[in-house]
Order: C-alpha cells, then sequence, then structure tokens
C-alpha cells in the first residue's frame, strides 16, 4: 500500500511517507499538530484509501485504557440474577466489547483511530502498551485470550495538551502535521472549493495569513476554519465586497467569528488596529 493525496485530501510528502512507514513498520502512526490541520481525517482518508471500515476511539479526560479492550456489566448481572433472568450464568452476556476488541476481532484488516489520547490521564497511554505490541488482550473474566486476526493499522492523534511517556512514545512512529504554507493550502482550498473566484481566494489568505502572524493571538485560526469562512464568503456578496475593500487599519475581517473565537484576540485585534491608525496620523 502507498498513501498518497486523494479528491478530497491533500497530503504532503512528509505525511505520505510517514504514513507508508508507520504501515511498513506495523507501528502506531503518532500524529501531533496544530487543532483544525486534519489529523482526524487522515484516519478517514487512510481507511478509503485502503477500502476498510475505520474505527474511531474518541478519548475524554474520564476514559480509561479498559474501557478500549471491554466492559464487565457487574451491576446489571446482579439486578437480573435477583429477578431470575435467563443466561445470568453465562458471564459472556455482560461483557461489552470495546474498540480495541472491535478491531481485533474484524474479518478485514481496518484502521483504528485512537482520538486524541492527550486528553486522558498520564498512565492512560501506558495501560495500552501491551496490547498494541502483542496485538492481544486477556478476558479475566472468561479466561480467553483475544487476539487480531488482522493486525489494524492504528492511528493516534495528540493535541500536545499532555506530554506523552517515552515507552509509549518508542513504540511509535512519529509525525508533526507542520500548518500548512501558502502554496498548501491554495491547495486544499482548491480540493474543497473547485469553482472559488481566484481573486476572493487570494484576498481571503492574504488576510487569513495576516491574522495567524498578528503578535500576541491565543488562538490562531485554523485549516478548518479557513474553510468554513470560505464558505461563509461565497455564500455572501456583500462580505466578499467588505473583503475586497477592507482596510489593513480596521479591527476585523467580514464573518470573523469563523477565524477568531474568543474576546481576548478580538480585543487585541481591535488594539493592533487602533494603533495602526494612530501611525497614519
Amino acid at each position: 500500500m502507498a498513501f498518497d493525496s486523494s479528491a478530497t485530501y491533500v497530503a504532503t510528502e512528509s505525511l505520505k511517507q510517514a504514513v507508508n512507514a508507520a504501515v511498513t513498520l506495523q507501528r502506531p502512526l503518532l500524529i501531533k499538530g496544530e487543532p483544525g490541520t486534519g489529523k482526524t481525517l487522515l484516519a478517514e482518508e487512510l481507511a478509503a484509501s485502503l477500502d476498510t471500515q475505520l474505527i474511531t476511539w474518541h478519548i475524554k479526560s474520564t476514559t480509561k485504557a479498559a474501557q478500549g479492550l471491554y466492559e464487565y456489566d457487574a451491576v446489571s448481572r446482579l439486578r437480573d440474577s435477583q429477578l431470575g433472568i435467563e443466561g445470568v450464568e453465562n458471564v459472556a452476556n455482560y461483557l461489552h466489547p470495546g474498540k480495541l476488541w472491535e478491531a481485533f476481532t474484524s474479518d478485514q484488516r481496518v484502521v483504528l483511530l485512537i482520538d486524541e489520547i492527550d486528553k486522558a490521564d498520564i498512565e492512560f497511554p501506558n495501560d495500552l502498551l501491551q496490547e498494541l505490541d502483542r496485538m492481544e488482550f486477556h478476558v479475566y473474566e472468561t479466561g480467553e485470550t483475544i487476539r487480531a486476526r488482522h493486525r489494524p493499522v492504528v492511528v493516534i492523534t495528540s493535541n500536545n495538551e499532555k506530554e506523552l511517556p517515552d515507552a509509549f512514545l518508542r513504540r511509535c512512529f512519529f509525525h508533526y502535521i507542520d500548518f500548512p504554507d501558502r502554496a498548501t493550502m491554495q491547495s486544499i482550498v482548491d480540493v474543497h472549493f473547485p469553482d472559488i473566484a481566484p481573486q476572493l481566494v487570494s484576498r481571503a489568505l492574504e488576510v487569513f495569513f495576516e491574522l495567524r502572524e498578528a503578535p500576541g493571538l491565543k488562538k490562531k485560526p485554523s485549516t478548518s476554519e479557513l474553510v468554513d469562512w470560505l464558505k461563509l464568503l461565497m455564500a455572501d456578496e456583500l462580505a466578499q465586497e467588505t473583503l475586497h475593500q477592507r482596510d489593513p487599519a480596521s479591527a476585523l475581517p467580514p464573518m470573523a467569528g469563523a477565524l477568531v473565537k474568543n474576546e481576548q484576540d478580538t480585543q487585541l485585534l481591535e488594539r493592533l488596529a487602533f494603533m495602526m491608525r494612530r501611525q497614519r496620523r
């Protein structure tokens, strides 16, 4: 398999090499990068390129590693035993397979996405070391061992909210998705909006990168937010006209709510615009 760009996803050469290397080594692919740079979408595109199923495990702050294997519902079993419900003697009826169980027992090789692993407790990655290494785990309630029929392609994303343990990192192939330069961003826009007016794209990209370069910005606008903004601009001719006529000393571009997501950044941009206007006097 050789992963490549598609009609809906632009992959840089370094990203293609990282995906193909992880598949060749049979190692989890650990992807980091700014939010909105397409980390999750990468797993979807990889599954599509393999013509296989994507199994997604969204990680939260309360997620435990064991939930990815299975969960034993002891409370329901106790309740059913008190009610005399049939089948209570079979503990397997009260085991709920997790995402790893689902991926391991699939009839074909699947793509397993462990999304935003850094949201969980610091011990979460270490608790999955053996299962991801050996591609198997033990079910203590039944005494069986669940082994991968076909080794899944594992993609793990992180937004760098927490540092991941060294022992876990050693078992992964790592790639950081750099924020796209203007040429790559142009390619991404072309994929999403093939019929968009070139003048609108040129002006929008100019304003977008100006915003990202504003000093002190708390939340820089991302690729996905640029796509949303362009969609809004295309639907509003007045906003397009405002964008083309926009003075660099004005605080915010039209439809700025798609790009600027907190009041601190709004106030910062307003201050910067005010300072620019004063310098002109």
